[in-house]
């Protein structure tokens, strides 16, 4: 027992390490480009940082573990905004603009709706089980490119100059960005694989360490990425790491596992599903009471309660094992 622990010590340093570096390069890489950040954080940071879950998702199905994946995914999208936005606004509060408000958030409420629909055969009468097939997969692909041409589209728009970000040479960006991402998945997978063993070890479910451990675990480096992001005050990184990572965890890795190989949906996935929704949702009526102009804010209180509620989310998993 004592390696898993010392190992998992490890990876969360090199999470640390991996988030501050990426952090670094990719507002430079933003500067340099001349794009916004929010375009950064929607692609790079949150591909970057939802690789863990792509690793995690395609090696939980091809060996036979769907509630693993699915409990990756689903419990990975409740913790981004309620763990990792919470500690983020508690950093320092969040600031955005409105385009994020009414579009990339709506957007991930969507990406989360389609996957409920899909996915609740039972619910729906569809089946006599629920079953993520290769066509399901494919329309979440669908929607994931419909997504990526959205970015396409918002990086034509001028990047915000008076933002005080420090610039690196073009082998120095480069070398952040991709030294900071391999540092992150390593140190997320090196948290996951330990916390696997160790929760199995104490003989949990699968769907429950889904949730949970490995959720957590793929999840920290959005908490390393954002958290940085917030302390930095690159408001657009943190909030478009967990927005985009968000939409691809759903279109990209969940679109991406069933085509692969097809995957059994636990029904009582579909509540966390239900509540993943309701967290999104969440997230959209908080930012209007931080309204200010055309910024809307995630303020210090609204984080605590996000911390909170995900603490009561925990309970509750805890309580139905």
């Amino acid at each position: 027992m004592l390696i898993p622990i010392l190992l998992l010590a490890v990876g969360l340093v090199m999470l640390l390490f991996g988030g501050e570096i990426f952090i670094r390069g990719s507002a430079s890489l933003a500067r340099r480009l001349k794009v916004s950040p929010i375009v950064i954080g929607l692609t790079v940071v949150a591909f970057g940082t939802s690789a863990a879950e792509l690793v995690v998702n395609i090696l939980a199905a091809l060996h036979g573990s769907p509630d693993i994946a699915i409990g990756n995914i689903l419990g990975s999208n409740i913790s981004n905004i309620l763990l990792v936005l919470g500690i983020s606004a508690m950093i320092y509060p969040i600031s955005v603009k409105g385009g994020t408000i009414w579009k990339e958030i709506p957007f991930g409420i969507l990406a989360t709706v389609i996957l409920f629909i899909l996915s609740a055969d039972l619910y729906f009468g569809n089946g006599i089980e629920n079953v993520l097939t290769r066509g399901d997969g494919l329309i979440l692909m669908g929607f994931f490119i419909i997504f990526l041409y959205y970015t396409f589209g918002l990086s034509k728009v001028k990047a915000d100059e008076t933002e005080k970000v420090k610039v690196y040479s073009r082998a120095m960006t480069l070398f952040y960005v991709l030294a900071g991402l391999l540092s992150l998945v390593l140190g997320g997978k090196l948290l996951v694989d330990n916390g696997v063993i160790l929760a199995r070890m104490w003989g949990m479910s699968e769907l429950f360490i889904g949730l949970t451990i490995v959720a957590v675990g793929t999840s920290l480096p959005e908490l390393a990425a954002s958290a940085i992001a917030a302390y930095h005050h690159h408001d657009d990184l943190a909030i478009g790491n967990v927005v985009g990572s968000n939409i691809f965890n759903v279109l990209w890795v969940l679109g991406l596992t069933p085509i692969i190989t097809p995957i059994n949906f636990n029904h009582d996935a579909n509540t966390d599903v239900i509540i993943a929704i309701g967290v999104a949702s969440l997230l959209f009526v908080f930012m209007f009471l931080g309204k200010k102009g055309n910024r809307y804010k995630l303020k210090r209180w609204q984080g605590a309660i996000f911390i909170m509620l995900y603490i009561s989310y925990i309970l509750f998993i805890t309580t139905r094992g």
